[in-house]
């Protein structure tokens, strides 16, 4: 028999709003609304000082569940403010041991409504990689967002390949089955995440990389290309260059 949660994931949320709107400052609020080009409002805190006080906020839930978790990440989301939508994703992140495919649900919608980079990626580097991860059934959703017609659910689907890059289990078969379908995007956005991820296997299979780079020179975009060959050895970045000039 399951019981209620006693968790008050409104009241949560509202506690941690009012611990980060002093935290800012209305110079930092302009500037950061203006770079990130957001429609949202800003209290103007840094991500170190959001990141710390979402920590302390956690740490008074010790015993917060993976369904508390996502109920208070929601009710952060719920907002026009930028700080309690970036505090949203923190939650998940210090959660993320706990999530299952099935929040991946919640997750997509919390891509498709976030429209920048800097909500997107951590919710598709840090955390929806670290499910899949852990959860090979989530790669079955992750596969529809490649084809998906929002760019940014796109680009979630190629930087949700991250984590297991960095952790020595690349999958390349889905990274060239993901790139292949946008490699000819325009989306500036696409294009710099397939280069990302190309840099990424670089550092440990710099060889793969520059085989894969070299019949494809001619096609990449400009940004992609130069990720790509980023950290590649100088003789074999210098002879990619090289083909790509002659074409």
């Amino acid at each position: 028999m399951e019981f209620a949660s006693e968790f008050d994931a409104d009241g949560a949320a509202s506690a941690l709003t009012e611990s980060l709107r002093p935290l800012g400052t209305p110079e930092r609020a302009e500037q950061e609304k203006r770079y990130l080009k957001s429609d949202l409002e800003f209290f103007g805190v840094t991500q170190p000082v959001l990141r710390r006080t979402v920590r302390a906020a956690a740490r008074e839930y010790p015993d917060l569940s993976r369904a508390d978790a996502v109920a208070w990440s929601l009710a952060l989301w719920d907002s026009l403010v930028y700080e309690r939508r970036s505090a949203a994703v923190e939650v998940l992140r210090l959660a993320g041991a706990e999530l299952i495919a099935a929040d991946l649900g919640t997750i997509e919608r919390l891509i498709r409504e976030s429209r920048t980079w800097a909500l997107v990626d951590p919710l598709a580097g840090d955390i929806t990689g670290r499910i899949a991860l852990r959860h090979p059934g989530a790669w079955d959703r992750i596969d529809g967002w490649a084809g998906d017609e929002d760019f940014w659910v796109r680009r979630s689907a190629l930087l949700s390949l991250l984590p297991g890059i960095r952790d020595g289990r690349a999958d390349l078969p889905r990274f060239e089955r993901y790139a292949l379908s946008m490699l000819g995007e325009k989306e500036f956005f696409i294009r710099k995440a397939i280069g990302w991820v190309l840099r990424e296997i670089s550092k440990s299979d710099p060889g793969w990389v520059a085989v894969w780079t070299a019949p494809r020179a001619g096609e990449m975009s400009g940004v992609t290309f130069r990720e790509a060959v980023r950290r590649l050895p100088e003789a074999d970045a210098a002879r990619l260059r090289a083909l790509r000039d002659s074409l």
